[in-house]
């Protein structure tokens, strides 16, 4: 479904499928409260036996981070916690190591000093173990005073924050208070019943799917605990059912586009979850500079980049949504073909040009 008036989007999307640049995706436009673009495209298989379709899911890599955060900060309005009370005063184990007073707010916006779990990590998908390393180590620099995305931890330092205030994991406290009630169709941990929905994930440009010097934060970060961006491990179905949250949400382009055209509606589903003025902190900017794992400035609101003109995040390999706040539209783009941002490009290009 494409109306009218974005006709040239659709150009683009076929072009990147017929030229291989693409082999499986969805694309979901909004704009004024209704979907303007929704297109899906190529196969979820290797074996093209199974074609994109609307309700395909698919892990978006770090694009889920601001869902994440979304349910952490719901659960820190729920119990009353302001942002700028120390993590340990709900998580008391996390105050171990000269992090006593690392706030809400710094764990939020990729300040606390974690980028990487301690190398001793082994285990995938012992997040109880990951949550207590997490808590036990000292971090890499004072917390507060640099910047660098949480790649791989965020999402388990997230879930030892929701875990201590309601005992339950975020990956639960995500599905039952906020997709469910919103209709979005998210998952952090696939229900058994949804996996045949979901797309493998394939290496579309191998000279992209490197991850940084050896020994350097990047690769540190990427590669503790080893196995994390191995596409045989993504593709497992005891992955996909995992809770992985800095990483591993699987979703359809339609639930993240929703998503993206709520953050800046004062009057939308996210403002009613969080209230007016945790709303308003939600999507204001609180950490900006180098980014000392993206190697570039950046500014991190709690849990997605704000520029001049939009709001947005992305996931390594490609998949991206993002709203315009010139324009007022918001775009998901979710891919199974694991490349550059060139795709994104190239879309965001011809929807800007729209207006």
């Amino acid at each position: 479904m494409v109306d009218e008036r974005f006709a040239a989007v659709r150009e683009v999307f076929d072009r990147l499928l017929a030229s291989g640049a693409e082999t499986g995706a969805g694309l979901v436009v909004r704009h004024d409260g209704r979907e303007v673009v929704r297109l899906s495209g190529g196969w979820t298989d290797a074996a093209h036996s199974a074609p994109w379709r609307d309700d395909t899911l698919v892990q978006v890599f770090s694009l889920g981070k601001p869902l994440a955060a979304l349910t952490a900060v719901k659960v820190l309005a729920d119990a009353g916690v302001g942002l700028d009370r120390p993590v340990a005063e709900v998580w008391p184990d996390y105050a171990a190591a000269g992090k006593s007073a690392t706030t809400l707010r710094q764990l939020l916006s990729h300040q606390a000093g974690q980028p990487a779990f301690p190398e001793t990590t082994s285990d995938l998908l012992d997040d109880a173990r990951l949550r207590a390393e997490l808590a036990a180590a000292a971090p890499e620099w004072r917390p507060g005073s640099r910047i660098a995305e949480h790649a791989l931890t965020y999402g388990h330092l997230l879930d030892g924050v929701v875990r201590a205030i309601t005992g339950r994991s975020l990956g639960e406290v995500f599905r039952h208070e906020v997709a469910a009630p919103l209709e979005w169709d998210a998952h952090f941990g696939v229900l058994e019943a949804d996996l045949p929905r979901v797309a493998e994930l394939v290496v579309g440009d191998p000279a992209y799917w490197t991850f940084g010097q050896a020994g350097g934060l990047v690769q540190r970060a990427l590669t503790t605990p080893p196995g994390a961006l191995e596409v045989a491990v993504a593709n497992s179905g005891r992955w996909r059912q995992a809770q992985f949250p800095a990483i591993g949400l699987h979703a359809t382009a339609a639930a993240v586009a929703s998503f993206f055209a709520a953050l800046t509606d004062t009057a939308g589903p996210v403002a009613r979850l969080l209230g007016e003025q945790l709303h308003g902190e939600f999507i204001a900017p609180q950490a900006s500079g180098h980014d000392e794992f993206l190697n570039h400035d950046v500014t991190w609101t709690l849990g997605a980049q704000r520029g001049e003109d939009e709001l947005a995040m992305g996931g390594i390999g490609g998949s991206t949504a993002w709203v315009s706040l010139r324009h007022g539209y918001s775009c998901a783009y979710l891919t199974r073909h694991l490349a550059g941002p060139h795709r994104m490009l190239a879309l965001e290009e011809v929807l800007d040009s729209l207006w």
